[in-house]
């Protein structure tokens, strides 16, 4: 049941409200000089913004990145000046300047926010329901980093406790990445999650009466929150004093994620734009801003006005952000004292280090054996487990196929879940059938900061988490996608449940890395190499894909340069190559057996493996040439999937056995045979690729 919040003193002064309507000025001005942005929502958000920056939140303007911090993320990231203008009055390292130069080139307040570009934005908004799953991510992250390094200390005495605070509107609420997530916040119960849902009624189209009519209210009171409704002043404006109290019962409720509605009116208080769908996306014009300025009795001739007293007031938190950093230095530092072994896997942790010796834990495979490249991840992923505790992960209901379940004893669960191997530190996490907002939580884990993540579903399901998958990228945050039953060898499923386009279409997300492996050791290898991928060693991190098999697939012996993502894996004979085959993960071993053809047949030819065109793109042309000869140009690529990728690796002579349809639902060999994923017809392709590089 929604309740309203008790009252609870807030120190709100004329210059804290004097500090609120600047931020809306600044807003109606940022978008009025570039022409074009989003003025309405951050002039009514004004009040909800600074009172978490300013009289809520534990931060530090000094170190946007203290581990100690509350998160802030405004799912709502198309009112990024309601972000930026806080980042600005709290003195996080915005001026003035900074807003002046709103959405132009090389600024540090584009359009919408982005992580790593501007100081105390903690993730990249934009597509409406994001930040909502972030922000549950980091939840569960907080709790998992808590049970890590300080399990036995009672509620809201840990060093490691935190908050996250999210403000969403109503298009994020109407996203279904943002009903999966409070789902299964709901279902966790995470308490240290606290949510704002911008209740203003408006979107593009108009008023949200077009497209919404259900109780949002009650859906969230059904996903297992706690929800408040705050009510609006007398004349519209947002309520400072009822949003603290609503925040305050929200930060006591440690059960349940909270919830609270806040009623506002679009770019409150211009006085013929507000409450209108203009003001959701259009410059509000000189003539209402001077309006808006007399109401709020600033000077309509002046632009980006800031009185010193306000900037005064307002970088104060600078002082405020230093005494509670200290405060909880020293409660680090007694934590420390307390414990030297977990002090010291922090440290490590902290400095984005692998415990010395894991390498050694990786298994090695028989080579000859049949193996799933799923089934040797999963046993990866357990040795990993065994000396990696901040490693943790699950999928979105398919651990069973995906091989993902890294402890069978030990379920990310809360308290109260019936389950045996529940565990409100444990290290599966089972994300339910929710793969877009799996994708999004994932991005949030990784942003929270000291766990790895990891996160499975079939490869086919791949394109209900892409949105989600390309922030990964363009946040270049260390996650990593487990994708099973990569091609049409999963077989009776059908099409439906066959990635045809998948690898292709991946593979074309910028700064994504794809990883299809042939077999068990080159798994093992990928999973070694992603890990100190997303180490300080390599500087900026990348998410990865790993595309696995469901059926079995020959072992060969390890070949350490599978790491840099494409290598010989079988050489030519009785002279150079005539003819290079490339193939990937279970057309591998049709282009070892092609290979074999051809050797009998007098053409020396050679194999390359290669599990990882972006890994391999990066290694020195010398390198590339050593593994391709510029001077072999037959050759054959081979992959069960359309076949855009490999038309520059195998240039006009070449030729590609690809899959350029749907697939079908029988066994797989009878698809692989049907289909033209045979040695034959890959032989048969290798002679039309030498006639044509002969002529």
């Amino acid at each position: 049941m929604s309740t309203k919040p008790t009252t609870t003193d807030l120190e709100w002064t004329e210059l804290d409200q004097r500090a609120v309507d600047t931020a809306r000025i600044l807003a109606a001005d940022a978008v009025q000089k570039v022409g074009n942005g989003h003025p309405g929502t951050a002039m009514s958000l004004a009040p909800a913004a600074y009172t978490l920056f300013q009289k809520v939140m534990r931060h530090d303007p000094a170190d946007p990145e203290w581990v100690g911090r509350d998160r802030f993320v405004l799912s709502a990231g198309h009112s990024s000046l309601t972000l930026y203008t806080q980042l600005y009055l709290g003195g996080f390292g915005l001026e003035l300047d900074d807003l002046k130069a709103f959405r132009t080139w090389g600024s540090k307040t584009p359009g919408h926010p982005e992580y790593g570009h501007t100081a105390g934005v903690e993730t990249t908004t934009g597509p409406l329901g994001q930040g909502v799953a972030n922000a549950v991510g980091m939840a569960m992250a907080a709790r998992y980093e808590r049970g890590l390094f300080d399990p036995e200390a009672a509620e809201g005495t840990s060093p490691f406790d935190h908050r996250i605070y999210v403000i969403a509107g109503d298009g994020c609420l109407q996203e279904g990445i943002s009903a999966e997530a409070s789902s299964l916040a709901g279902h966790q119960k995470l308490g240290n999650l606290i949510l704002l849902w911008d209740d203003n009624h408006i979107s593009i189209e108009g008023d949200t009466e077009t497209a919404v009519s259900e109780d949002t209210m009650k859906r969230y009171e059904a996903y297992g929150w706690h929800v408040q409704r705050v009510e609006p002043q007398a004349n519209g404006d947002l309520d400072p004093a009822a949003l603290y109290a609503a925040v305050k019962a929200a930060e006591a409720e440690t059960e349940r994620p909270s919830f609270i509605a806040m009623r506002s009116i679009i770019a409150w208080p211009a006085p013929n734009a507000q409450n209108t769908e203009a003001a959701h996306g259009s410059a509000l014009g000189d003539e209402e801003i001077a309006a808006t300025k007399r109401v709020l009795g600033f000077d309509p001739e002046q632009t980006f006005e800031v009185s010193d007293e306000v900037i005064a007031h307002t970088r104060s938190l600078g002082d405020r952000g230093r005494e509670a950093r200290a405060a909880w230095e020293k409660s680090l530092a007694e934590w420390r004292t307390a414990n030297p072994e977990r002090a010291a896997e922090f440290d490590r942790i902290q400095a984005n280090e692998l415990p010395a010796g894991w390498e050694e834990k990786l298994p090695v495979f028989e080579a000859g054996q049949g193996v799933a490249t799923r089934a040797a991840s999963g046993k990866v992923l357990q040795a990993l487990g065994a000396v990696i505790p901040e490693l943790w992960g699950g999928s979105a209901d398919l651990a069973g196929s995906n091989n993902t379940t890294i402890d069978k004893t030990s379920s990310f669960l809360p308290e109260g879940n019936p389950l045996p191997e529940a565990d409100k530190y444990g290290r599966t996490i089972h994300f339910g059938i929710r793969e877009h907002s799996m994708a999004a939580e994932m991005n949030g884990i990784a942003l929270h900061g000291n766990t790895r993540i990891y996160g499975g579903t079939f490869l086919v399901f791949s394109d209900y988490m892409r949105n989600a998958v390309r922030l990964s990228a363009l946040m270049h945050l260390p996650v990593t996608y487990v994708w099973t039953h990569d091609s049409i060898g999963l077989g009776e499923d059908g099409p439906t449940h066959q990635p045809v386009e998948h690898l292709a279409s991946l593979r074309a997300i910028p700064g994504l890395n794809v990883v299809r492996p042939a077999d068990a050791n080159e798994t093992a290898i990928a999973w070694r190499e992603i890990m100190k991928r997303h180490t300080k060693v390599f500087g900026k991190g990348a998410p990865h894909g790993l595309a696995l098999t469901r059926q079995g697939v020959p072992t060969y012996a390890p070949n350490e340069d599978a790491a840099k993502g494409g290598y010989v894996l079988f050489e030519a004979e009785g002279g150079e190559a005539q003819l290079v085959l490339i193939a990937t993960g279970s057309e591998v071993h049709l282009a070892v057996e092609a290979r074999e053809q051809l050797q009998a047949a007098g053409v020396p030819t050679r194999v390359v493996s290669m599990p990882s065109v972006e890994w391999f793109e990066e290694q020195e042309q010398a390198y590339k040439d050593a593994v391709l000869p510029p001077a072999v140009t037959a050759r054959v690529a081979v992959e069960a999937g359309i076949g855009l990728t490999w038309h520059k690796y195998v240039g006009d002579a070449g030729r590609i056995v690809s899959l350029e349809h749907f697939g079908a639902s029988a066994d797989a060999k009878v698809l692989f045979r049907e289909f033209g994923f045979t040695p034959e017809a890959i032989v048969a392709a290798a002679r039309e690729s030498l006639a044509a590089a002969a002529r």
